[in-house]
């Protein structure tokens, strides 16, 4: 068998969705050769800027986020929902370029979105100091033209009361050498009657200039618009066909809220988007995991309007017949043997440092530090992942030696301050160690004194919380067998469509995450509480 019929039989044939499952949001897709790069919002969570890597499009493995110090980004204070928003991952002259936006409010019009700038030689890093962008407008990418100019795009906001608080699409030109944007700002798309035109990337080939630009909002009205123009500058027209991709009007479709998309050409010249979809858990309800990474193939004919077969997302799609590449399987356990935390874990508003996260001290286990109270948005001491399916579980065991009611140590299904629920180890007034049950729904904090729990005589104590959506239960073990903790809880609150609140037609909370399970230690006192997780057992099933 020739080399090239070798390849082809080992060919990789289908591309699943969402093939980023859980929350991973606004793609960005690259191509560097023959690796192929995603990049998605992370919003409070740290890693910033989550990247997964691909060799055929189909087999995905995660590299963990680039921003991991507070000298590329500080989030600290930072609200719910906010932070790193819609990342751009781009590749020239031998470097990576990452823009992304670090929004600090989106009340009464007024985003205060800081767009940075950073660059690196390799996927890993080190990245450079970050270069600070306007804050004019968030969504913000870079294109680099055929001429050797970089240009910067982003939506463009405006707060004036009465006035369409998404402006259009900016552009401005970015001296790489200088490393600062030079000449004036100039809005080259106004958008489409769908609105909240946000997202753009901007494209060249056969003599047109294409903008795809994400509408309607990144909820069910969510759309990938593309229009074109033969000047950089324009004017652009839009596809008189309409959306490329959207899941409106469709509640029958697996795949909603499709849009903000990127395009990428494999090596061997097919076009395929990645975009934005989310799982709802039934039709157009609460999609519990988030905003999912989904990736479609496009027909791009020359000359002509880049297309997706009906407009809609598919669940499934053929694979570009690049040879398989499948990485080995994430282990199911994690015995935190590591120097440091998988890439599988996030952690809340505060990267992952020596002088809370401890995997050094006691071999194979993580030691963490107690932090802040569950609003507390400086020192929070959460280690989480993404919930990748409606049934799902994590389970470890914990050592915990709590002095009082104010050092709390456990396992949490966690969306935001708001939304959460935590199943805890502490100490009651009369000296006992207790395992004891919180929710928080919309604020509202809720005891379970009933269903606690005397764990005074064992000294390592198993926790589990388990995802069955719409139910949310934990169990414990004691050493004779895993026992549920009675009370069931609503899981469907872990979601977007739940956080977000609006009122008087102005949002007072945006929910742009999605549903996690961690290892959660509050020491409410300061007085330097910690815990120990001798493993941590993420299962899907």
């Amino acid at each position: 068998m020739s080399t090239d019929m070798a390849e082809l039989a080992t060919a990789a044939q289908s591309i699943h969705n969402p093939v980023l499952r859980g929350f991973h949001p606004d793609p960005s897709i690259l191509r560097v050769g023959d690796d192929y790069y995603l990049a998605t919002s992370t919003f409070e969570w740290y890693p910033g800027v989550r990247v997964h890597h691909s060799r055929d499009l189909v087999h995905w493995r995660a590299l963990g986020g680039i921003i991991t110090e507070r000298r590329l980004l500080d989030l600290r204070g930072c609200g719910d929902s906010n932070g790193v928003w819609a990342p751009d991952l781009s590749y020239h002259d031998g470097l990576f370029h990452l823009v992304y936006s670090d929004v600090a409010s989106f009340a009464s019009g007024y985003w205060d979105p800081q767009n940075f700038l950073i660059t690196a030689s390799d996927i890993t890093g080190p990245w450079s100091d970050p270069v600070r962008l306007h804050s004019r407008g968030f969504d913000a990418s870079l294109f680099h033209d055929d001429d050797g100019s970089t240009w910067l795009l982003s939506m463009s906001a405006d707060w004036r009361p009465g006035r369409n608080r998404f402006g259009g699409i900016e552009i401005q030109r970015y001296d790489r050498d200088q490393r600062l944007l030079v000449g004036k700002g100039q809005i080259i798309f106004s958008g489409t009657p769908a609105g909240l035109t946000e997202g753009p990337r901007l494209y060249r080939r056969d003599g047109w200039y294409y903008l795809m630009t994400a509408e309607g909002g990144t909820s069910w009205q969510h759309q990938v618009t593309v229009a074109r123009s033969r000047k950089l500058t324009g004017p652009y027209e839009t596809d008189p066909s309409g959306p490329m991709l959207t899941s409106v009007g469709r509640p029958d479709l697996r795949l909603q809220k499709a849009g903000h998309g990127s395009l990428v050409q494999t090596q061997n010249g097919k076009w395929y988007l990645a975009h934005l979809v989310g799982r709802p858990y039934t039709p157009l309800g609460n999609c519990v995991l988030g905003r999912e990474t989904a990736i479609q193939q496009v027909d791009w004919p020359e000359g002509g309007w880049p297309a997706i077969a009906d407009g809609v997302p598919a669940d499934e799609i053929s694979a570009p017949g690049l040879p398989s590449h499948p990485w080995p399987a994430e282990l199911s356990i994690d015995t935190f043997d590591r120097s440091e935390l998988s890439p599988a874990w996030s952690t809340l508003r505060r990267p992952a440092t020596p002088d809370w996260i401890d995997l050094q001290s006691r071999p194979s286990h993580l030691r963490i530090t107690g932090g802040q109270s569950p609003v507390g948005k400086q020192f929070p001491s959460l280690v989480a992942r993404r919930a990748g399916a409606v049934q799902c579980s994590l389970e470890t065991v914990v050592e915990f030696d709590p002095a009082n009611h104010r050092q709390l140590a456990g396992i949490t299904g966690y969306y935001n301050t708001a939304n959460w629920y935590f199943a805890y180890i502490a100490r009651a007034d009369d000296g006992r160690r207790m395992l004891e049950v919180l929710s928080c729904v919309s604020g509202r904090l809720t005891g379970y004194p009933q269903m606690a729990v005397d764990v005074s005589a064992a000294e390592r104590i198993g926790l589990r919380v388990n995802l069955d959506v719409p139910i949310l239960q934990f169990a414990y073990d004691l050493g004779e067998g895993w026992q549920p903790i009675p009370q069931m809880f609503d899981a469907t609150t872990l979601s977007d469509e739940h956080a977000a609140i609006m009122i008087d037609g102005e949002p007072a909370a945006w929910g742009f995450t999605g549903a996690f399970l961690g290892l959660w230690v509050q020491d409410l006192g300061g007085d330097g509480a910690r815990a120990d997780f001798d493993y941590a057992s993420y299962l899907e099933h």
